[in-house]
């Protein structure tokens, strides 16, 4: 008898170091691909200079995001600043992803099988891409998988502590991306229509929620004290890119995203309608429609409903376990293993920045045919938009130090650009500690008035060349076109750099003047 309770331990012990070991090897993996997915010649992206930017001014809120990112920006800053630390948090997010549905399937009662699938479904996914940038985004995913998570051991316990657990975990989703609201607009409706509409009938329910909101609440303050800028952002969003948003499109980029994993979801699908050990979490079911209705009645972008499907994973490969567990379907099993990294074979070679720009020009023809030549303006360019963003920066930052240096009373100029990209990659790359700003996104809050300026370093789109000699010239004594960016494949291509010298007027109060002026128009 004892013996028999040893072979027990000691096979339960062997079957959990190996788990935790496969577990260990998709992370490791995971980490890896995502340092060899872009190639060197790329820089970072336009946003991620912005998003870096916010840890030197750290807030409740931003005109662009909520606070969360601010905070790993100012970690990543005192880790050193560096390209590795800026690229490891968006991978770690993406690890933890992994783990969530790990666990997820564990909890589900799945075996080796599938949680082997599902981490496999997970990483071989566009997830991949995603965690390629310093974005809100692999946060925004993390923690809807996470909140589906807490939900699923809520239904599985009904234990209140999972209710405040969930409302801490929307509550940091929130504070990273307020995408996280569409997860309650698409869920609610589906526990309604369930059984599990009684936990609307707990105290400690309205207890969780009010926790949720005083969490939160720093940031909502935030808002109405600035004039909700998010209602601007959402606003200028609809007038600039999602009025390009097809709705028919946003349907069809929603397969690409897991596309080896459609068999996976499709079961889950099926499974939490059909299958009865998966009864209790039937409005699963209803939330993934009710989610995704929302998001087409907003006409939201694309990626924006990434974080709904990890978690479908967890329910498709517990599915799939149990019916490939006897006989000759047994043999399936690695072929569905197979299935999401024979698929993503040819996905790495299209869907990552790690290609040249003459390489991508070179075979246009397949990056056409899937869409990623097309930009936020609905038109087809030579690169995918997000490649573009992430040339000529360098270039930009080392011509404004160059010229910066050749300038006399050089700390009193004022590094104006065009856009939020242009500041931030000045304020990454350079080497005289440069501070540019812009009257675009953040920027427009970061001016510094109080240091006297009698000279402009000014970057602005080439297209505006005349008009900023005209307008701008006859206020300096010099003022001259200094450089321009040359790299043709960048989205900045031919942006001009220009120089003005001892100011005729006050250039503070002008400066002043004009924030007051789009501020208002905020």
């Amino acid at each position: 008898m004892h013996n028999h309770v040893f072979d027990k331990l000691t096979k339960l012990q062997n079957s959990m170091t190996k788990k935790g070991l496969i577990l260990v090897g998709f992370i490791i993996l995971k980490f890896l691909l995502q340092y060899t997915l872009i190639s060197p010649e790329y820089d970072l992206q336009r946003d991620e200079y912005l998003h870096l930017d916010l840890g030197h001014h750290l807030a409740w809120g931003y005109l662009s995001v909520p606070p969360f990112t601010s905070w790993i920006s100012k970690i990543i800053y005192l880790l050193g600043n560096s390209v590795f630390w800026i690229k490891f948090f968006p991978a770690l997010f993406g690890a933890l992803t992994i783990l969530t549905v790990w666990k997820a399937i564990e909890e589900l009662k799945g075996n080796l099988f599938a949680l082997v699938l599902g981490a496999t479904c997970v990483l071989f996914s566009s997830l991949l891409s995603l965690n390629t940038l310093y974005q809100p985004n692999s946060f925004d995913v993390l923690s809807w998988t996470l909140f589906y998570f807490i939900i699923i051991k809520y239904f599985n316990t009904e234990k209140l502590k999972w209710l405040f657990v969930a409302a801490f975990v929307f509550a940091l989703g929130f504070l990273n991306k307020y995408n996280i609201v569409f997860l309650l607009l698409g869920l609610t409706p589906a526990i309604l229509l369930s059984q599990q509409r009684k936990v609307f009938g707990q105290k400690k329910l309205y207890v969780a929620m009010l926790l949720g909101l005083f969490l939160i609440a720093p940031n909502l303050l935030w808002q109405y004290n600035n004039n909700f800028p998010i209602i601007h952002h959402l606003n200028e969003l609809a007038d600039t890119q999602l009025v390009n948003v097809d709705r028919i499109d946003f349907l069809k980029s929603q397969l690409l995203f897991f596309v080896g994993s459609l068999f996976v979801i499709i079961s889950a699908l099926y499974a939490l309608l059909f299958y009865k050990p998966f009864k209790t979490y039937r409005p699963f079911f209803w939330a993934f429609f009710c989610t995704l209705i929302v998001f087409i009645f907003f006409k939201a972008k694309d990626y924006y409903a990434i974080g709904l499907y990890p978690i479908y994973i967890s329910f498709g490969s517990v599915f799939l376990a149990h019916v490939l567990k006897d006989g000759w379907k047994k043999y399936l099993q690695p072929l569905a293993i197979s299935i999401p990294i024979l698929i993503f074979i040819p996905m790495f070679n299209i869907a990552f920045p790690n290609k040249s720009p003459e390489y991508i020009i070179e075979h246009s023809d397949k990056y056409k045919k899937l869409g990623l030549l097309r930009w936020e303006d609905g038109k087809d360019h030579l690169l995918p938009q997000d490649y573009a963003d992430m040339l000529g920066w360098k270039e930009l930052a080392k011509k404004v130090d160059s010229i910066y240096i050749k300038i006399p009373n050089a700390s009193q100029t004022l590094i104006l650009c065009d856009n939020y990209g242009q500041a931030g990659a000045i304020n990454y790359y350079t080497k005289e500690g440069l501070k540019a700003v812009s009257f675009n996104a953040d920027y427009i809050n970061w001016f510094n008035l109080e240091q006297q300026y009698i000279n402009l370093i000014r970057i602005k789109n080439y297209k505006e060349k005349d008009n900023e000699f005209n307008q701008t010239s006859p206020y300096f004594e010099s003022a001259s076109l200094a450089d321009s960016i040359t790299n043709q494949y960048a989205r900045e291509y031919k942006t001009m750099l220009f120089v003005f010298t001892n100011a005729k007027v006050d250039i503070n109060k002008r400066i002043e003047s004009e924030i007051e002026e789009v501020k208002n128009l905020h």
